[in-house]
């Protein structure tokens, strides 16, 4: 199995910055589609963006273009989330998760996920 790790999470003003860092373990990370959800309290987890195994397809919530960039480094093993202009409704616990299925924005068709990282976004 997929094990996944978050971290890079914090408090940030709006208009900051933070990236958000998933690592994982297996030797197969490279097969894996890799996505980051958010939640945030009262609210259904959302797709946030997702890129394929090869980094060359890139998917993206409406509500992050232009401020978010996903990115992965197959060597080693961990995907990135960089947030730029952060706004205060960016608030939310933030997973990243894979999958081998061919579906990348609905969470039901990740498999594995890692344990959350907390993004709150201050006025």
């Amino acid at each position: 199995q997929v094990q996944l790790v978050e971290s890079g999470g914090g408090l940030v003003q709006a208009g900051g910055s933070l990236r958000l860092s998933c690592a994982a373990s297996g030797r197969t990370f490279s097969t894996y589609v890799m996505g980051w959800f958010r939640q945030a309290p009262g609210k259904e987890r959302e797709f946030v963006a997702a890129i394929s195994w090869s980094g060359s397809r890139l998917y993206y919530a409406d509500f992050v273009k232009g401020r978010f960039t996903i990115s992965r480094d197959n060597a080693k093993n961990t995907v990135y989330l960089q947030m730029n202009s952060l706004k205060p409704e960016d608030t939310a616990v933030y997973n990243c998760a894979a999958t081998r299925r061919a579906g990348v924005t609905t969470s039901r068709e990740y498999d594995y996920w890692g344990q959350g990282t907390q993004v709150t976004v201050s006025s």
